[in-house]
């Protein structure tokens, strides 16, 4: 039940982006092993195509998921495989992790051969999509060639540059470092989606990426560049399809003729398609009020956490607040021994702060912000009360836990908590 008067819907954010963005990207290499989670979207059911034992080559076909759709993932690093371990993912579950002992080599294979999207047709593109292991590298990491196999009618193919998170610049250092590869992906992925136009929305702060963006897309026929307003959570898709075609959907953005793309996702394809190599590192920001030197870095996926933060100098301070991820939308851990996955894009690390809240105020400020126009505090007394009927009227489940009503509470109380409490209380009665 979205709110018949709506406000906001957004909020602009300090976003700390000058930390990062300047800085130039550090290189890392990881330490003795690395550690991949055997993880694909949801699905923890995998077949480990490697045993105890084996040497292995950067690239090298290592896991599938073959339980609804086909993702394989790829070492990267070369070595020896240890076994597998089960550590703590920053999906916040213990996760089933391929350990690799790295011999500090980097042999390379080629995980597939590479392939010209220009004399390809779209099936050919969606199926190397697939086998590639091209992940969203933006949100959950779910298969990205579903979106093309299904996709009809398509008005526009969104490319999303936005990072409307605080802190987090990896995007934006990585398209001005792969300008071969994102023309590519992007034009590789227009062609698969039988799109008439391209959007790639950038936030309108970002001058410079704009202008770069604008000069090597001059020529592409049907690749506009959009200077989007600078709030969060602008990069939601549902927030950007607002935005760029004024249009509102039930449940995916192919409703009303979207499909929508992180931008490093479009890199991964390019990269896929020009060398023929799978996911093997990532570049993610490291940054924060209680990290000595924050910078992007790019790094082996496995590689753990606490070997990362180190090379940026350590933290300042004793008592810190670990989120794999933004600091609205990560999630906070409790140890630093977790490890970079595909679809991670920062590690924010801050001084860990508590706050006295005090009673709601019944601002409305939170339902006002809300970009999927939900009720939370009308969700919150259904959770106090344990009104499962009233979370479901309510809309708990459309949630995407931006944490932006908790941002902008006055009374400092958890608003995103109480909202993510009535979407497991819903889940669990569905089970």
């Amino acid at each position: 039940m979205m709110s018949l008067f709506k406000g906001a819907m957004r909020q602009h954010i300090d976003g700390h982006k000058e930390l990062t963005e300047h800085e130039e990207v550090l290189q890392l290499n990881a330490n003795e092993s690395v550690y991949i989670p055997l993880i694909s979207g949801p699905s923890t059911n995998l077949d480990v195509l490697v045993k105890e034992g084996d040497k292995v080559c950067v690239g090298t076909k290592i896991a599938i998921c073959n339980e609804r759709n086909i993702v394989p993932i790829f070492a990267s690093v070369s070595g020896t495989v240890k076994g597998i371990e089960k550590r703590m993912h920053s999906s916040l579950k213990p996760v089933n992790h391929l350990v690799i002992e790295n011999d500090g080599e980097y042999k390379k294979v080629q995980s597939f051969e590479p392939l010209d999207y220009t004399k390809a047709d779209r099936t050919t593109l969606i199926d190397f999509m697939m086998n590639a292991g091209i992940v969203g590298l933006g949100g959950a990491g779910f298969p990205a060639y579903i979106k093309y196999k299904f996709a009809k009618n398509v008005e526009k193919l969104i490319i999303n540059a936005v990072e409307c998170e605080p802190f987090i610049t990896a995007d934006y250092k990585m398209i001005q470092l792969h300008k071969e590869e994102f023309i590519t992906g992007i034009m590789a992925m227009k062609k698969m989606a039988e799109a008439n136009e391209v959007v790639i929305a950038i936030k309108k702060a970002h001058t410079d990426l704009i202008k770069f963006c604008q000069e090597i897309f001059n020529g592409y026929e049907g690749v506009n560049v959009a200077a989007v307003p600078d709030v969060y959570p602008m990069g939601w898709e549902r927030v950007l399809v607002r935005e760029l075609m004024h249009k509102e959907y039930e449940k995916l953005p192919g409703e009303v003729g979207a499909i929508v793309n992180n931008a490093t996702t479009a890199i991964a394809f390019g990269n896929a398609l020009l060398h023929g190599e799978g996911i093997v590192s990532k570049t993610l920001t490291i940054s924060g009020n209680a990290v000595k030197k924050p910078q992007n870095v790019t790094v082996p996926v496995g590689m753990p956490v606490n070997e990362i933060i180190e090379a940026c100098g350590g933290c300042t301070c004793e008592d810190v607040k670990l989120i794999a991820g933004g600091p609205m939308m990560g999630k906070t851990i409790v140890n630093d021994k977790f490890v970079v996955d595909r679809n991670m894009n920062a590690i924010t690390v801050l001084a860990n702060q508590v706050f006295d809240s005090v009673a709601c105020l019944r601002c409305g400020k939170c339902s006002d912000h809300c970009p999927a126009g939900l009720q939370p505090v009308r969700i919150a007394q259904a959770v106090k009360t344990k009104d499962k009927n009233a979370m479901e009227k309510l809309c708990a489940n459309e949630c995407i836990e931006c944490g932006l009503c908790t941002y902008i509470c006055p009374s400092r109380l958890n608003v995103t908590e109480n909202v993510r409490i009535a979407k497991r209380q819903l889940m669990m009665a569905k089970k």
